[in-house]
């Protein structure tokens, strides 16, 4: 027969191993980061499995981007850091509860899905349609014309001649 202060030993041995493995799964967990670069390298970034920024650093390349262009590149990028964060997780948790278990289908269940964009080329750049090589040479080195301003109203007209404070001519 088995020694039931033996039994309850064991237990309490696999259960404080546990634990440790649970806490060092969950210091894992809470320092996750994820880390990537664009295609082009113009951005790469660091984010945590929240999607919070730790660090941003730009490419040679990205001096060459409109603004706009860059601000979409920094969160797509930003994006699929935090995938990839968050996709350690599961890798994480593995040894503790198992692949295919349920508790790790609830793990996964738990994890918000990340809609990772695909870095997109860069826009086509706007086509001025051009008729002969007058218009060509004219739409490519002058700005186009400014919107006539209108003249400024005259105010102080009204009271030239007359005192506010009389009565001229009958109000």
């Amino acid at each position: 027969m088995t020694d039931p202060n033996q039994l309850i030993e064991d237990y309490e041995q696999r259960t404080a191993a546990l634990l440790e493995q649970a806490e060092e799964a969950k210091s894992q967990i809470a320092n996750l980061t994820g880390a990537a670069t664009s295609q082009d390298g113009a951005v790469t970034v660091s984010v945590s499995a929240g999607g919070a920024l730790l660090s941003l650093s730009f490419g040679a390349k990205a001096d060459d981007l409109p603004k706009d262009r860059l601000a979409a590149l920094v969160m797509s990028t930003a994006k699929r850091a935090q995938a990839q964060a968050v996709g350690q997780i599961a890798t994480i948790m593995a040894p503790l509860i198992g692949d295919n278990s349920e508790a790790m289908q609830f793990v996964q269940s738990q994890i918000p899905p990340i809609d990772v964009p695909d870095e997109d080329p860069a826009p086509p750049t706007p086509q001025q349609f051009v008729v002969n090589e007058e218009q060509q040479d004219a739409a490519t080195t002058q700005p186009p014309p400014r919107p006539a301003r209108r003249p400024a109203e005259d105010d102080d007209t009204d009271y030239d001649q007359r005192s506010l404070f009389k009565k001229e001519g009958g109000w």
